[in-house]
């Protein structure tokens, strides 16, 4: 009888938790914006640099869009994920969950693009 009492106990509280919106995802996924949407980020590549439109977002879903605007190939690596090799005049996406709050670099992995000036740091908050 403790049994069945105490998984009914565990089963209220799963409900109510789940009603009141308190549990997380398995895993423990990061938050998302407030309608569920990503934050989007434009990455302009061109030698030897990247411009992008936002240099922070909150934590969970970012898309960001590289564009290569030079006239080499690039790729863009952040927080564990690489885009393709992007031809120049060509855009790619790179969807990444940031989960933690910190400071992720980022980087041209083409041999030399990141000494050469290719890279930086994107906040998440």
């Amino acid at each position: 009888m403790k049994r069945v009492t105490g998984v009914l106990a565990l089963a209220v509280l799963a409900f109510a938790g789940v009603s009141a919106g308190i549990f997380l995802p398995a895993g423990g996924a990061a938050p998302r914006a407030a309608d569920g949407s990503a934050t989007k980020v434009t990455v302009k590549a061109s030698e030897f640099k990247y411009a992008l439109s936002k240099k922070a977002a909150p934590r969970g879903v970012v898309v960001f869009t590289i564009v290569n605007n030079g006239k080499l190939p690039h790729d863009f690596k952040i927080a564990g994920k690489k885009s393709v090799l992007i031809k120049p005049g060509k855009s790619a996406t790179l969807r990444v969950t940031i989960a933690k709050k910190g400071s992720f670099s980022f980087l041209c992995t083409v041999p030399g693009h990141a000494r050469a000036g290719m890279k930086g740091v994107f906040a998440a908050r």
